[in-house]
C-alpha cells in the first residue's frame, strides 16, 4: 500500500464497495478494511490490535493500533467510509462505484461538461466516482501510513479509526470516542494529535488554493414549528395558515448574513433551509394550520446561549410581520365589502421548546406529558422516522396539547449537532502547521494556506468540546430527542480533549456526479507531506519527553 499505483488500486477497491450511509454495505465496508489490514504480517502477530466495534445499530467501526515498544506518544488518524447516495448519477448509478468505467462513460459525453471537467476527464491524474474525493482517498492514505507504522517507520504509535455514518448523524464517531479513551488506558497511550484527511474544500467559485485546517466548523439545525388557526378555505380570514408563517420565517432566516461569523479572514456560510413542509397528513379544504421549517446553521465561536437568543429574536420579528401582514390583508378584504377595516386580528406567541414543555408539565402534569412522549416513541417506527422526523413529531404533539397558546411559533433543534473545534492557537498545532507549510513550499513548491475551520463538516467535532456546559444546556434543553435517541459523548469529549488537524487530498465537486480526485497529488505529494508531518509531530513529542 505504498506506491501510487498500489494506492490507486486500493482506492478503487474501496470505492467498489457501495457504502452509502444507512445501507448494509457500510457493514461490508468495515469488514473490507479489516480484511485488508489483517493481511499485514503485523496484525497476524498482534491480532488484538485490529478491532471491529459495534455502533449498536448493526453497523461497525474499525480501530487499528500500530504500537512501538515502550512509547506512549500516539497520533490518531480519523476517516469515514460511508458515502452519500448516487441518485445524481442517473443511469450510471452502478458505474458510480467503478472509477474506470465511469470515466469512460463520461468521456463519451464529454461535451456536456464544463471546460474544467473536460480537462480532468482527459487527464490521467484524475479519478471520478462516488467516494473518490469524499473520503475514501483519505482512508486509503491512512491505511498506507498505518502499514508504515506497523513496520516501525515512525517514532511513535498510530491509531487508525475508520467509521460509518459521517454523512448523516456521525453515529460511528460518537460511539468511538469512549472506545478511544479505553484503548489509551488499556495500552498506555498518550494522544498527541488527531489527524483527519478529509479533502480540501474550495472557499469560493474558481478557488485553486490548497489548504490545511486547524479545526472544523460547527453545525446546528434550528427549527420552527408554526401553529396557526384552523379554518375552511372558504373563510380563510377566520384562521391563520401555518404555511404563511413558515414562509415568512424562511424569508427572514434564509441566507441571512447576520448569522455569519468572522474568525480571522474566514467567514462562515449563511444559514439555509433544509426542510419546509406543512404537517397535514391528508388533503382537505381545511387550511394547513401546523407547519415546520428547519435550517442549517454553521458556527465558529458563538456560544449556544447566544444562538438560542438570536433565533428566538428571529421568531419574534416574524411574529410581528405575521400580525402586520394578516391585518393588512384582512383590512384590504374588508374594503372589498365596503367596510373601512376588518375587526379581525391575530397575535402570535413565540417560545422555545423548553418553555413549551415546561408549560405542558405545569398545565397538564408531569405524568400526562411523560405518557404522551412514551406513546410517541412506542408508536414511531424509528427505522423509518429518523431523528429529524421524530423531533418534529414530538414538538407537534406538544403544540397540539398546548393549543391554547396558539397561534404560536416554537423554536427547537433537531439532530445532528457538530460542535465547532478550533485549535489554531494550540502550541503543537501552530508548530506543525508552520513546519508543514515550509516543507510544502520548499519540497513541492506548494503554498499551503492555513484555515482555522474545515468548512465541509467533519467527525473532528467530537474529539474535544470547547463549549461551556452551561451554554450547551441552552441547546440540549431544546432538542426533544436528547438523551433518548440522540446525544453526543459530552464528558468523554471533554476528557479526550486532543488537538486536531485536517490535511487531505485535492478533489472537486463532492456530493455531485462530477466528484473526482487528483490521484497524483493524493498518493505522491500528500503522502510525502503527511509522512513528514507525522515525523515532525513525533519528534516534537520526543523532545517534550526529554
Amino acid at each position: 500500500m505504498q506506491t501510487k499505483d498500489q494506492l490507486i488500486q486500493l482506492l478503487c477497491e474501496l470505492v467498489n464497495v457501495k457504502s452509502i450511509t444507512g445501507t448494509s454495505d457500510e457493514v461490508t465496508m468495515a469488514n473490507k478494511i479489516v480484511q485488508k489490514l489483517a493481511d499485514l504480517r503485523y496484525y497476524q502477530d498482534y491480532p488484538e490490535y485490529l478491532q471491529l466495534h459495534t455502533t449498536g445499530d448493526g453497523r461497525y467501526y474499525v480501530m487499528a493500533l500500530a504500537k512501538k515498544e515502550n512509547i506512549k506518544k500516539t497520533i490518531v488518524m480519523v476517516s469515514h467510509f460511508d458515502v452519500v447516495n448516487v441518485e445524481d448519477y442517473g443511469m450510471w448509478k452502478e458505474e458510480a462505484f467503478q472509477p474506470e468505467k465511469l470515466k469512460a462513460l463520461m468521456k463519451s459525453r464529454i461535451e456536456e461538461y464544463s471546460e474544467e471537467v473536460q480537462q480532468h476527464l482527459e487527464s490521467e491524474d484524475w479519478l471520478f466516482g462516488r467516494g473518490t474525493m469524499d473520503m475514501k482517498a483519505g482512508l486509503a492514505l491512512q491505511m498506507s501510513l498505518l502499514e508504515k507504522a506497523a513496520l516501525g517507520e515512525f517514532d511513535g504509535n498510530l491509531v487508525l479509526l475508520a467509521v460509518p455514518d459521517e454523512e448523516v448523524n456521525s453515529e460511528g464517531m460518537r460511539k468511538a470516542v469512549p472506545t478511544l479513551l479505553r484503548l489509551a488506558q488499556q495500552y498506555n497511550l498518550e494522544y498527541e494529535l488527531i489527524l483527519n484527511s478529509e479533502p480540501m474544500f474550495t472557499q469560493y467559485p474558481g478557488d485553486t488554493n490548497q489548504y490545511l485546517y486547524t479545526g472544523t466548523i460547527g453545525k446546528v439545525m434550528p427549527g420552527y414549528l408554526a401553529y396557526g388557526k384552523e379554518s375552511h378555505v372558504g373563510e380563510p380570514l377566520s384562521g391563520l395558515n401555518a404555511n404563511l408563517m413558515t414562509s415568512l420565517i424562511t424569508s427572514e432566516l434564509e441566507l441571512n448574513t447576520q448569522f455569519c461569523e468572522a474568525c480571522g479572514d474566514q467567514i462562515s456560510p449563511p444559514p439555509t433551509n433544509l426542510i419546509q413542509k406543512d404537517i397535514k397528513l391528508d388533503y382537505s379544504v381545511q387550511i394547513p394550520h401546523r407547519a415546520v421549517t428547519l435550517f442549517n446553521l454553521f458556527l465558529f465561536e458563538k456560544p449556544l446561549e447566544s444562538v438560542v437568543k438570536e433565533l428566538l429574536a428571529v421568531g419574534k420579528r416574524v411574529a410581528n410581520q405575521i400580525e402586520s401582514v394578516y391585518q393588512q390583508r384582512a383590512n384590504s378584504y374588508a374594503r372589498l365589502h365596503g367596510q373601512e377595516k376588518s375587526e379581525r386580528s391575530v397575535g402570535v406567541s413565540v417560545l422555545s421548546f423548553e418553555q413549551l414543555r415546561n408549560y405542558a408539565m405545569q398545565t397538564f402534569g408531569v405524568t400526562k406529558v411523560q405518557e404522551m412522549e412514551q406513546k410517541i416513541y412506542a408508536e414511531a417506527d424509528l427505522q423509518l422516522y429518523g431523528d429529524r422526523d421524530l423531533t418534529i413529531k414530538i414538538v407537534d404533539e406538544y403544540a397540539i396539547l398546548c393549543k391554547d397558546l396558539s397561534p404560536m411559533i416554537v423554536l427547537f433543534f433537531a439532530p445532528p449537532y457538530y460542535p465547532a473545534v478550533g485549535d489554531h492557537d494550540h502550541p503543537l498545532v501552530k508548530m506543525l502547521t508552520e513546519n508543514l507549510k515550509n516543507y510544502a513550499e520548499k519540497q513541492h513548491d506548494i503554498p499551503l494556506k492555513k484555515i482555522r475551520y474545515y468548512n465541509g463538516i467533519s467527525d473532528l467535532s467530537y474529539v474535544n468540546l470547547k463549549e461551556d456546559l452551561t451554554s450547551l444546556g441552552f441547546y440540549t434543553n431544546n432538542v426533544p430527542v436528547w438523551d433518548i435517541t440522540y446525544s453526543i459523548p459530552i464528558y468523554e469529549m471533554k476528557q479526550l480533549n486532543v488537538p486536531v488537524l485536517n490535511v487531505g487530498p485535492v478533489g472537486r465537486d463532492p456530493h455531485q456526479q462530477t466528484e473526482r480526485l487528483h490521484a497524483t497529488y493524493a498518493f505522491t505529494t500528500l503522502k510525502d507531506m503527511v509522512e513528514h508531518l507525522l515525523d515532525a509531530a513525533f519528534d516534537h513529542s520526543g523532545r517534550e519527553d526529554n
